[in-house]
């Protein structure tokens, strides 16, 4: 990489910092902060506008935001922090005209439970984020024979009631992103990816594989213009796929449905029943030391709520929690733009107990991998949301300085001993 500096190759004589000389590191480890929470917001931006939802406030911070960060533009670090806190403040805004759209086209969530595995026929698996291709998928599929499951960030569609109106969306298949190398190759039926997350398919299933919208892979079939004939006419070559169940998850759990819970959340909570809620969710990925996530949500005390989104969910959702007084102890919100209806719940939560969220009994560990993940840590930063524990590990484009100002101003912290910051955040 270029160090724009001393205008030679980072890493060589007299540079040993990768895009900018010292001085400078701080401000290119916001300018990363902040290109990937921009990022994020176009993903949900993006996903928005197909469902005719735009925000020219959103829009004209993405263009301020990216010109920043252009080489030599600009050098005060507060700047750059009040940047990137307003990304997290945009990020909001379009988190819940993303909600809006979905709600809009699709009706409001409501508690769904989701058969886990597959039933004896044909079949097509649909991943990804956009419900609008689930939507055109399942109207085109209708009466061919064909059962229609969703995959990763596809399971939250089962709350959506003109989605679930569709009796041949039979449930779900699979896990999350990173193990479709597998389960796919397991899946007989045909594959559609929608948006991110893709991995590079093995060739065993490449021809059963099809892209559309952003989404592309060499060697796999791209749809346009949301005609999925192609994909219909390859699940209707390919073998049927096995009578396999393997229980049940549960999803829906937007923002309206839980506060429609309110005052029974609040009686438990005032009566003592409900201890404490968490917050455990975000993006998933395969690297070492994601089992964090499942071992804390195995280990909160039965008079805990947890909430989840987004697929870092797959780390506990297979687990029974139970409920407290008819409350499920497990509340998915649905997916990763979902930490909407999180934030809405906390904030009327705080609201109900006249307090800030700050002070509510809940605690936020946050798994991230990527750029939306980024985004909305953003959010809650914008918030001033505190004392948030994030993992497996901190992001490596945070500078030391950056951490410090992280740490000091909101008290983040990386996740450590799942024994050991489960005592912390009961205490």
């Amino acid at each position: 990489m270029f160090c724009y500096q001393c205008e030679q190759a980072a890493g060589g004589t007299g540079c040993t910092k990768v895009g900018v000389c010292g001085k400078d590191q701080d401000i290119q480890s916001l300018q990363d902060m902040l290109i990937f929470g921009l990022k994020g917001i176009a993903a949900y931006a993006y996903h928005a506008r197909q469902l005719g939802q735009n925000d020219e406030q959103v829009d004209a911070f993405m263009h301020e935001a990216m010109f920043a960060t252009l080489t030599n533009v600009d050098f005060d670090l507060n700047r750059y922090l009040e940047l990137v806190l307003k990304a997290g403040e945009m990020n909001l805004r379009v988190m819940e005209m993303l909600n809006n759209a979905h709600t809009s086209k699709f009706g409001n969530p409501t508690p769904a439970t989701v058969p886990r595995g597959t039933k004896a026929g044909l079949g097509i698996v649909i991943t990804g984020h956009d419900l609008l291709d689930l939507y055109e998928l399942l109207k085109q599929t209708q009466g061919k024979g064909i059962n229609v499951y969703t995959h990763s960030e596809m399971l939250p569609a089962h709350g959506y009631p003109e989605l679930r109106n569709f009796k041949h969306l039979v449930g779900n298949y699979g896990t999350a992103w990173q193990n479709q190398r597998k389960e796919f190759d397991d899946f007989s039926g045909a594959i559609l990816v929608t948006t991110n997350c893709v991995v590079i398919p093995k060739d065993s299933y490449k021809d059963r594989m099809f892209t559309c919208g952003i989404a592309g892979v060499s060697g796999v079939r791209h749809i346009t213009d949301r005609d999925f004939s192609a994909v219909i006419e390859k699940a209707l070559s390919q073998p049927p796929l096995p009578e396999s169940p393997q229980g049940t998850l549960s999803t829906g759990f937007h923002y309206t449905a839980v506060l429609g819970l309110a005052d029974k959340i609040i009686e438990a909570v005032k009566a003592g029943k409900i201890r404490r809620f968490f917050f455990i969710g975000g993006c998933d990925g395969a690297k070492p030391g994601r089992n964090y996530f499942t071992e804390l949500a195995e280990k909160v005390p039965e008079d805990c709520v947890i909430l989840t989104a987004a697929c870092g969910k797959y780390r506990l959702n297979a687990r029974d929690y139970g409920d407290i007084d008819g409350i499920p102890r497990l509340i998915d919100t649905g997916q990763c733009n979902d930490c909407y209806s999180a934030i809405k719940i906390a904030v009327a939560l705080a609201e109900a107990f006249d307090c800030g969220v700050n002070e509510l009994p809940l605690s936020f560990v946050v798994s991230w991998y990527e750029q939306k993940a980024v985004a909305i840590l953003l959010t809650l930063l914008h918030l001033g949301i505190k004392n948030i524990k994030l993992g497996p590990s901190l992001p490596a484009f945070v500078s030391p300085n950056v951490l410090n100002v992280l740490v000091e101003k909101f008290n983040i912290g990386p996740i450590g001993n799942v024994d050991e910051d489960l005592a912390e955040m009961l205490s």
